[in-house]
């Protein structure tokens, strides 16, 4: 299972879209890329072909890394690092800025 799913919401974390949120279009698995809305967009010159594809401008958008997004939680609409939990024998995304605390760690006292 992966962190980053088809229509999750992201945030760019790194590169020219910076700060820009987007839903995510597709997951190109194989290369760890992903392929988010209206973020990396590019402009492409066309050819018209002989199959009938007309001549233009096109902006389409191209991957990025999937190491430069982070999910964005939609309980509180916030970036959030995601792990996984197991329940009742299935494993469950689980946002960490979500979660309650497991356990409170004692701090060590020394003594000088």
């Amino acid at each position: 299972m992966k962190k980053v799913l088809e229509k999750d919401t992201v945030k760019i974390l790194s590169g020219k879209d910076r700060g820009k949120t987007g839903e995510v279009l597709k997951l190109l698995k194989n290369e760890d890329k992903v392929l988010v809305k209206g973020v990396n967009v590019v402009t492409r010159h066309r050819k018209a072909q002989a199959n009938g594809t007309k001549a233009g401008i096109i902006k389409e958008e191209r991957p990025i890394h999937i190491s430069n997004v982070q999910v964005i939680n939609p309980k509180n609409g916030k970036p959030s690092r995601v792990g996984f939990e197991v329940k009742e024998g299935k494993k469950i995304r689980v946002f960490k800025n979500d979660a309650a605390p497991k356990t409170a760690k004692k701090s060590k006292t020394t003594k000088k």
